[in-house]
């Protein structure tokens, strides 16, 4: 695995735009508008790479479509996260023999986490002929080459080559919210959680230049876009290989300066890096979410060494009480893992005292999953699954009734909410913590930010009124 950043130049972008002008005329000439359907499985930075991918498939003129079936390219973007993640894919990639029957034109790609997993790649080449091309994240920017060579040679195309990271920047997106959007500000992982695939699959960290965050970020406010998330594995440790003195903290202080009626939102944020500079940041400016996404993992010291995390419990809730210190209204979210190799029931119990301290608004939680190639995945795991299960039905308990205090602590308050879409007659709105709100409005409202009052909860969710309804 290369820890080097290579930076992909105008000349070498510029000659992926021709490969896209070349598809485009190899559709003139047939005489039809081709479709491609793109799946996204896993987290929000695959979502913002599937933008890349339909923008790249937009320019060599073909028209997003919503499903498979029909489609000239399907596209699937993969998590290796999970193994049921992992094993998902490789369900819906068989399913997709029966679409390329009824249309044997039809070509198929796999990318994404999976893709740069040798094991993955191996098995396409040998159990899924039907598969015209696996490219893995680092060679995402020559789609366009990848989808020419297998529109033309007749021939599978597989980009997978450990090549160095790479920071691509002017690639066209198509996103699917005109009020919110993705912006990735780093890529990779050098943290090595013994449980973790990605730094294996997407490299080591390498930061976008600050000037290139902000002018997208400009653009999209100018669009009309209103809720901007930060994206990067760790975006607490953006910058630290650019050398140039600009932190993470800075670069949302520079965001926030830029005018206009926004929220800015960023995830995921690693403890480690978590600083005191950053919560006084987010505290300082109105349009930075009083929210953070802080993964604590476990609640026991001798398991978040086990699983290479770089904190302890105490340093963990340290930050916490200091971050809820200076932002009274913060909306804190977290992931857990359960079962970890050697995690005994006291370590369990740790972990469930630490959410009954922290209060979170809700958690991400998993039982551990191994992971092939990592550390974790060859520790000895004496617990059976169903004491996992038993754990994971315990936490969720737990956790499930301190969301449902937490929200009807909200009732009879007013927030303001941005309004972003209809759930059948309801519309729905997010306060600024991201807690979704249903209420009874026009159509019209749909992009504005508006007063609700609370009027009722569930475990999950908040229903709201207009302040003058």
């Amino acid at each position: 695995m290369s820890n080097k950043t290579t930076v992909i130049s105008e000349a070498q972008l510029n000659t992926q735009f021709a490969f896209c002008d070349r598809i485009a005329d190899l559709w003139r000439i047939e005489g039809r508008t081709p479709t491609a359907y793109v799946e996204t499985y896993g987290c929000q930075q695959n979502e913002a790479d599937s933008e890349k991918i339909r923008g790249y498939l937009t320019q060599c003129g073909y028209a997003i479509q919503k499903e498979a079936e029909g489609a000239d390219v399907v596209v699937m973007n993969t998590c290796a996260i999970r193994e049921h993640a992992e094993q998902r894919v490789f369900g819906n990639l068989g399913a997709l023999t029966h679409t390329k029957r009824r249309h044997p034109e039809q070509k198929i790609f796999l990318c994404g986490c999976m893709a740069g997993e040798t094991k993955v790649s191996d098995r396409i080449k040998k159990s899924y002929p039907y598969v015209d091309g696996v490219f893995s994240t680092h060679h995402l920017w020559q789609f366009p080459e990848i989808l020419f060579n297998v529109l033309t040679r007749r021939k599978r195309q597989f980009y997978v080559a450990d090549e160095p990271g790479s920071i691509a920047e002017g690639i066209p997106h198509v996103r699917d919210s005109e009020l919110k959007a993705w912006v990735s500000i780093m890529y990779g992982c050098n943290n090595f959680c013994t449980y973790c695939i990605v730094p294996y699959v997407r490299g080591r960290e390498r930061s976008r230049l600050p000037e290139d965050i902000l002018k997208e970020c400009r653009e999209l406010i100018e669009s009309g876009v209103r809720d901007i998330t930060l994206l990067g594995q760790n975006v607490n440790s953006y910058g630290k290989d650019l050398k140039i003195g600009v932190d993470f903290a800075d670069l949302l202080a520079a965001i926030a300066e830029i005018p206009g009626e926004f929220m800015i939102r960023f995830m995921t944020s690693h403890p480690r890096d978590a600083s005191t500079k950053l919560f006084d940041t987010m505290a300082k400016y109105p349009k930075i979410a009083k929210q953070l996404h802080l993964p604590f993992q476990s609640g026991s010291s001798r398991v978040l060494k086990a699983m290479n995390r770089h904190y302890d419990r105490e340093t963990y809730l340290e930050k916490v009480r200091y971050a809820k210190s200076v932002m009274p209204d913060l909306v804190l979210t977290s992931d857990v893992i359960v079962g970890f190799p050697g995690e005994t029931e006291e370590e369990f119990e740790e972990t469930i005292s630490l959410i009954q301290e922290v209060h979170y608004d809700s958690l991400f939680t998993f039982i551990f999953s191994p992971r092939t190639g990592t550390p974790a995945a060859s520790m000895e795991d004496p617990t059976p699954k169903a004491d996992k299960s038993r754990r994971f039905d315990k936490l969720c308990t737990v956790q499930n009734g301190i969301s449902e205090q937490i929200h009807e602590a909200y009732i009879g308050r007013t927030m303001r909410c941005l309004v972003d879409g209809k759930d059948k007659d309801l519309l729905t709105a997010r306060t600024e913590g991201g807690r979704l709100v249903r209420f009874e409005g026009c159509d019209s409202l749909i992009g504005t930010f508006q007063d609700l009052t609370i009027t009722g909860c569930t475990t999950w969710s908040l229903t709201g009124k207009m302040q003058n309804a």
